[in-house]
């Protein structure tokens, strides 16, 4: 495979926009660490501190490494290239897994083979509908993959595994559907202290700008089912699919509704504790943006306190919306091992780091 050494000689002129533009609180700062992962999508470090990066249009899956330690991303290795949509991926031991829509492949002791990694077929048995088809994935603390399915289409009632969350089990090539009713989920986490998988869903379109809702939702029981595409956020029923007798008063509402057409991608428990205690915890949401209203909202970082009653819910990163005109689309998130958070850019093709410095404290003037 290609490798590519990039020195950073021109990230200042191609991302000193979204950098410059973007707004973030006290004592928090935003750099850039690589810029030349073209459609940046879902992240996973490997054994040895290699940052392995998806792509949804690009078709490639890359390797970044750090060998100067310098916290820049200078070596770059394209791990495989014409795969479908590979925007998800996972490490589990030495191997490496792309989530390729219909296939799951395998990199086995990927870290010692970057230059030259082989790659096989782990399942073949998911749907091949490119629409929604590009995955987010993640190995349950159980060792099972966990691995969303979309629905087909923007609004259609289609059987499973369509709009569903599935819990693969790779060593017997079977699965289990343990979430229905899920339009398009493309990020989930476990929560830190319960273990319970939190997810995003992105609404239906075409029903206005401020309806439905997007959604953070909260794995309550296997084989929960969250509306779709009958009911749409927690009250919003849709015009063209009449719920089911059958599952009348037994859908699972959101945990927290997101404003409508923002498009939570990815999202993150923070697990650190470099950033100040109201983030701890806290589950950071990646809005990647509308496409379809007619005034652009999204296009930035978010967290959500799930602890609370309600949910606390603020803004992280903004600023990378100029009008009507997107600065940058936050995808996913990864921690680093001082506590900073990773951003992929696939807008930009490029990963940001988010790192946060205590303000010093003026000195205290013993004579007052």
């Amino acid at each position: 495979m290609t490798i590519m050494i990039t020195k950073f000689r021109h990230w200042w002129l191609l991302l000193a926009l979204p950098l410059q533009a973007a707004t973030v609180p006290e004592g928090f700062t935003l750099t850039t660490v690589a810029d030349n992962v073209p459609n940046a999508r879902q992240m996973a470090w490997g054994q040895d501190g290699t940052l392995f990066v998806g792509s949804r249009k690009e078709g490639k899956v890359y390797a970044l490494k750090d060998l100067d330690n310098n916290g820049e991303f200078e070596t770059r290795y394209l791990i495989a290239e014409a795969l479908f949509m590979p925007s998800g991926l996972a490490v589990k031991g030495a191997d490496l897994y792309v989530a390729a829509v219909n296939r799951i492949l395998r990199f086995p002791n990927i870290d010692k083979h970057l230059a030259s990694p082989k790659m096989e077929v782990a399942f073949d048995g998911l749907p091949s509908d490119a629409h929604h088809g590009w995955k987010f994935i993640r190995f349950a603390p159980d060792g099972r993959l966990i691995v969303p399915v979309g629905a087909p289409c923007n609004i259609c009632d289609e059987s499973s595994p369509y709009a569903s969350i599935l819990s693969l089990d790779l060593a017997k090539g079977q699965y289990q559907v343990i979430a229905r009713g899920v339009r398009n989920s493309v990020g989930f986490d476990f929560h830190p202290q319960t273990g319970e998988l939190y997810f995003s869903d992105n609404g239906r379109d075409m029903m206005g700008d401020d309806v439905p809702a997007d959604e953070i939702n909260r794995l309550s029981q296997h084989g929960a089912h969250y509306g779709y595409p009958y009911r749409h956020g927690k009250a919003v029923n849709d015009p063209d699919h009449v719920l089911p007798k059958a599952l009348q008063g037994k859908l699972t509402e959101p945990l927290f509704e997101l404003q409508a057409h923002v498009a939570p991608l990815g999202v993150h428990f923070y697990r650190g504790t470099q950033f100040p205690e109201a983030y701890r915890g806290a589950l950071f949401i990646a809005e990647h943006g509308s496409w379809n209203r007619s005034k652009k909202v999204g296009y930035q970082v978010t967290a959500l306190n799930v602890d609370t009653q309600p949910p606390q819910y603020r803004q992280v990163v903004t600023g990378w919306l100029d009008g009507e005109r997107p600065l940058a689309r936050p995808v996913a998130f990864v921690e680093t091992s001082d506590g900073s958070l990773l951003i992929s850019d696939d807008y930009n093709g490029a990963i940001y780091k988010l790192s946060y410095t205590a303000p010093v404290q003026p000195e205290k003037d013993n004579n007052e």
